[in-house]
């Protein structure tokens, strides 16, 4: 799941947290549904990650900078610790 939250200014430059987390359901073995949202309290978005393909789909059809932020990081997750992580965070 991916978290927005609002930005933190900081000087002249602002600073945007995005957070996620693992669904708590993974649908099976190919696939894995990761939150993510403007809120973290209460994530209101949905990616699905193909996990051979590496590939997502935004369950609401809108593919903004949000989610290709999000699919981004748990993608470099991935890569760097070698399985799909819980939980993250990516800062812009």
């Amino acid at each position: 799941m991916l978290r927005l939250e609002q930005p933190e200014v900081t000087g002249r430059h602002k600073v945007v947290l995005r957070k996620f987390e693992a669904h708590a359901e993974i649908t099976d073995a190919e696939l894995v549904r990761y939150e993510f949202g403007d809120d973290p309290d209460s994530f209101s978005r949905h990616l699905t990650m193909d996990k051979e393909s590496r590939t997502s789909s935004a369950d609401d059809d809108r593919t903004d900078y949000s989610f290709f932020k999000a699919s981004r990081k748990i993608n470099a997750m991935r890569e760097e610790r070698g399985q799909w992580p819980d939980r993250g965070m990516s800062v812009s």
